[in-house]
């Protein structure tokens, strides 16, 4: 457990010095806390010697005794008020120096925890983005955000702990048990009393508890993915009148996650309880056993001023233990937090830079030599299965086939979404592997099955495709991409906002405008992933026109489930279950492949009938 805590404690970046800080500032907090009722004491038994009672001493603590020798030097021996002030002046002091340590360890401490929380997200977070999609497989989107919100969260609050009270609880504990000592002599053994039982307590949470909360980490896991899912499927959801029964699912996740916190919180439950009954069974033991000393030696061996001292020492003892069961509560909570947090941190990307990069790409060709892949490496099937492809650059090609026949997983091979399990993916001539990839992916646009636009601008998501787009670029990347047309309608024009995920947008409007933010990288190779499904035949025969005369030398490859989106290309590539079945053009596979004729068949036939 604790090494999972520092593997992120290197996190805390520039924000060392405050969590340095803050333990060394309690530290002096304590050593005041821990003088007052030693001080106080002497003071009670100063008090005692004064009106006569036998026994009472000052031997306990020497630099008191010099000082009250001081005092009754300069003022008399008889002047009990001027001791009495002095030492109410001191008892002041160390009290507002108390205050004043304990503040600004408490400063400290919030920078510290609050800057330790900010690095842990700004980590998870760079670490996503250099994952690869196998990488991004790993986790769900739901459990990203769950680690980096109350997983994170709950590290924090475990960190401020660690370096604040968990420093407090023992330094008070070792002071006042020395100090108790030191008072009450022999009695102080009761103490000890009590150390076993609270050791049985905090192993028994940390067996019973800790296996309940790595189990409700996934449930919540699977409770956001639930939001998440709902949100995002709003339309389909409300157009099916499925309310209940999302509601319904949503509250059976929500209360299995219930049902494990209170399992969780039966067992927590017993610390405090067990403090408690150790702390007041002390505090009676001491009662009984110091009135006893008290009033048998007259005061002699066992002075008022000590009883006091004694009983405030254990209670301050007592206190430091219940905080330290709190804070061992806590990191128990918050240990499978670290854990999932550290995964995700400690996550290696599967694709990563050569040592020494090429950074320049000569041309648009692509190849493809016997090249096999799968998802993941325990799968038992390639999705992809004895690739030997070549396409010249600025060729246009078609590439179709049914449902899973892996089109979208052929095109990821070539900017390295994914690599290749086995053989080589070429552009221009050079393994993918080998390029830089950041060099390789500006030289390649690809516009997703699924297309996204973030909130912003329609200025600002389109210039993702080259920040310093002019006005003018921007206006005609969207004039080849017929986005131009609605753009000029809106009111604001360019400067219209788009809301998260083009909400406010039509799915044609949306494709449009990732298309025109695609051919504004200028690239060498222009992948449209079945990106002109949501718009008409007539727009679409015009956008691949304009992609041909504006852009003739980019290599384009076009996915599509129309035979009119690709039977122009100079090449078609037909797909079936993860294998090449025939290349050629619109003509040649017209008369020689089935799978072609039979989608331009049932095509046509059902153009006709409308």
């Amino acid at each position: 457990m604790i090494k999972k805590y520092l593997t992120l404690f290197k996190y805390v970046g520039k924000y060392k010095v405050s969590a340095i800080l803050s333990p060394v500032l309690v530290l002096f907090e304590v050593i005041m806390e821990c003088l007052i009722p030693a001080i106080a004491g002497e003071l009670i038994t100063f008090i005692e010697a004064s009106n006569g009672v036998e026994g009472a001493s000052f031997e306990r603590i020497k630099i008191t005794r010099w000082l009250i020798d001081l005092i009754q030097g300069k003022f008399g021996e008889s002047n009990t008020i001027a001791v009495i002030l002095v030492f109410c002046s001191i008892l002041i002091c160390l009290a507002l120096l108390s205050l004043m340590f304990g503040a600004l360890a408490g400063v400290h401490c919030s920078r510290a925890s609050c800057g330790f929380a900010k690095n842990l997200r700004e980590a998870m977070f760079n670490k996503t983005q250099e994952f690869s999609f196998e990488n991004i497989d790993n986790f769900s989107t739901s459990s990203l955000v769950t680690r980096s919100t109350t997983d994170v969260t709950n590290v924090q609050q475990s960190f401020m702990m660690i370096i604040r009270t968990a420093i407090r609880s023992p330094f008070m504990f070792i002071f006042s048990i020395v100090m108790a000592f030191s008072v009450g002599g022999k009695m102080a053994w009761i103490f000890v009393v009590v150390v076993p039982i609270l050791l049985f307590t905090l192993i028994f949470i940390a067996r019973f508890a800790m296996p309940i909360f790595k189990k409700v980490f996934k449930k919540y896991d699977k409770l956001n993915s639930s939001v998440q899912e709902n949100v995002q499927g709003m339309r389909v959801v409300k157009s099916f009148v499925r309310e209940k029964y999302e509601t319904d699912k949503f509250v059976d996740a929500s209360d299995d996650v219930r049902k494990d916190f209170v399992r969780a919180e039966k067992i927590l439950a017993f610390n405090s309880p067990v403090m408690q009954l150790c702390m007041y069974s002390l505090m009676v033991g001491i009662l009984l056993i110091g009135s006893h000393l008290l009033i048998s030696s007259g005061g002699a061996s066992f002075a008022i001023g000590n009883f006091s001292t004694l009983l405030t020492y254990g209670m301050q003892m007592l206190m430091s233990l219940m905080m330290l069961s709190m804070i061992f509560v806590m990191v128990t909570m918050s240990a499978e937090s670290a854990n999932r947090i550290s995964e995700v941190i400690n996550e290696e990307t599967t694709i990563k830079n050569p040592e020494s990069p090429i950074t320049t790409i000569k041309d648009g060709s692509i190849e493809f030599k016997n090249v096999n892949f799968k998802y993941a490496k325990r799968a038992e099937k390639n999705a992809l299965s004895n690739i030997n492809l070549k396409i010249e650059s600025g060729q246009t090609v078609g590439i179709i086939g049914g449902t899973g026949s892996a089109k979208s997983t052929l095109i990821s091979l070539i900017p390295r979404l994914y690599d290749a399990t086995e053989g080589e993916v070429l552009v221009g001539d050079v393994n993918v592997k080998d390029y830089d990839i950041v060099a390789l992916r500006d030289a390649v646009s690809v516009v997703l099955q699924k297309n996204v636009l973030f909130s912003g601008t329609i200025k600002e998501n389109l210039r993702w495709g080259n920040e310093n787009a002019t006005d003018e670029e921007m206006r005609h990347a969207c004039e080849l991409a017929c986005a131009n047309e609605f753009i000029e309608k809106f009111p604001d024009k360019y400067d219209t906002y788009i809301e998260q995920g083009g909400s406010n947008v039509s799915g044609g409007q949306k494709q449009r405008l990732c298309i025109a933010r695609a051919l504004l990288k200028k690239p060498k190779i222009l992948i449209l992933d079945d990106s002109t499904s949501a718009v008409d035949t007539r727009t679409d025969a015009f956008i691949r026109k304009s992609m041909r005369e504006e852009i003739p030398n980019t290599t384009k490859l076009i996915i599509a489930q129309r035979i009119s989106s690709v039977q122009d290309a100079d090449v078609i590539i037909i797909l079936d279950d993860g294998k090449i079945n025939a290349v050629g053009n619109h003509e040649t596979l017209l008369e020689s492949n089935d799978i072609y004729r039979e989608i331009y068949t049932s095509q046509t036939k059902g153009a006709s009938l409308q």
